[in-house]
């Protein structure tokens, strides 16, 4: 099992994705990247922690790799965005993968180059070592089967998903 760290904007958004993805067993809610240790939601959300939302993915190499994954991201965020994601605003919804090792980050690094080539645009995610994941609050864990409603209002109106 390995484990990998995304942060995609709001992290309720971006879990459902992975929940999905064969290969993987767990997906976590939490933050990653400051240096304050154990922040509150309210705290990240502030901007004030260097924190950004992120999701921990703990999946089997052998069903899946980093590069789908990391792929998977891309696809489901907009990578072109400097200020977040969609309607969230601020570094807390900024863009990174936090990686463990020099493989994950030499992958990710050239994906990311790769995109720039064809795109023609700037793409903003930040590769950074892995330091801290701190999980977060217990109503944030798996928030898209726990408030189903919400879930959909919130992809709606944030611009990740268009009205049906």
């Amino acid at each position: 099992m390995k484990t990998v760290y995304f942060a995609g904007g709001c992290f309720w958004c971006i879990t459902p994705t992975f929940k999905e993805t064969e290969g993987v067993f767990n997906v976590t809610s939490g933050y990653c990247g400051g240096n304050e240790a154990n922040p509150t939601y309210k705290d990240v959300k502030s901007q004030k922690t260097g924190h950004r939302e992120t999701i921990k993915i703990d999946y089997d190499s052998e069903k899946v790799t980093f590069s789908e994954l990391f792929e998977i991201f891309l696809g489901g965020v907009d990578p072109f965005d400097s200020e977040g994601q969609f309607i969230d605003k601020g570094f807390s919804y900024t863009l990174a993968i936090y990686y463990n090792d020099i493989n994950e980050k030499e992958t990710a690094e050239k994906m990311i180059s790769e995109l720039e080539e064809k795109s023609g645009k700037k793409v903003f995610v930040s590769v950074e070592p892995f330091k801290a994941f701190y999980t977060a609050e217990e109503e944030h864990q798996n928030y898209y089967l726990k408030h189903p409603e919400e879930f959909e209002k919130e992809l709606i109106e944030s611009g990740r998903k268009k009205p049906e």
